[in-house]
């Protein structure tokens, strides 16, 4: 299981080729040797993957715009096998879906793009957030009726403690029971700020990332476990990720 770095943390330094170019440097001298491409500027993929390289970064995870998948999934896929990416992800729910009546066409409208992706040799991935844990009128939660629909070959799920932490969920008895869903998963923290809940580095929270680590190992099926910090409450997201990098190198 590789660390790396959702670069949707680093996003205001991804806007164009020369300030990404410099973010990725700044990741690379950290210790990071994978990242997940999210939230940025218009920059061609060639030019992505050719920045990447010169930093010793593979790319390993992405998020998309839902058009891409429903109506480019040909050049998405052409689009990941450039940047030799095997990881195709879905970073949020486009809210339509969210009521109960419209939730079962989300398998309607992402299942063919599931199926091109997987026969190209590549997943699809859904980044869950908390709404997912709501429970819909039948009892069940959304996140089990999402899952429901589309199964584990067709559909990975980037699993984010911070998320699952804020649900309500057993993080570490959600992780072993959806294991072969987790081929990527994203590690943030959980924390306390007076009656403020915030994202924080990983280890300054209150998340047991040993024991994470320790699920994910017995999984045995993650292989990249990315750290993300949505907010950085005025910190350097730069030092954030560090601090990330250095705590988990004490407890792998």
């Amino acid at each position: 299981m590789q660390i790396g770095a959702q670069m949707y943390t680093l996003r205001m330094f991804g806007q164009n080729e020369r300030d990404l170019g410099r973010a990725l440097e700044k990741v690379a001298q950290i210790g990071y040797q994978t990242v997940q491409l999210s939230a940025l500027g218009p920059i061609e993929p060639r030019r992505i993957k050719a920045l990447c390289d010169a930093n010793g970064l593979s790319v390993v995870l992405t998020h998309n715009p839902e058009g891409d998948f429903l109506d480019r999934a040909d050049a998405l896929i052409e689009k990941h096998q450039l940047l030799n990416c095997r990881y195709i992800g879905l970073g949020y729910l486009p809210d339509r879906y969210h009521d109960p009546a419209f939730l079962p066409y989300f398998a309607d409208d992402f299942g063919p793009a599931a199926e091109k992706i997987k026969a190209s040799g590549m997943k699809m991935m859904y980044h869950n957030h908390a709404f997912e844990f709501a429970r819909m009128p039948d009892g069940r939660t959304m996140m089990e009726h999402l899952l429901s629909m589309l199964p584990s070959d067709l559909m990975g799920v980037t699993a984010d403690t911070y998320w699952l932490q804020y649900a309500g969920m057993d993080v570490c008895q959600w992780l072993k029971k959806h294991a072969d869903r987790l081929p990527c998963v994203h590690l943030k923290d959980f924390a306390i700020h007076g009656f403020d809940i915030r994202m924080a580095a990983v280890g300054r929270g209150n998340i047991d990332f040993a024991a994470v680590l320790d699920t994910l190992k017995q999984n045995g099926v993650t292989e990249y476990a990315l750290v993300e910090q949505d907010d950085c409450y005025g910190e350097s997201p730069f030092d954030c990720l560090r601090q990330s990098y250095d705590y988990l190198q004490t407890i792998l």
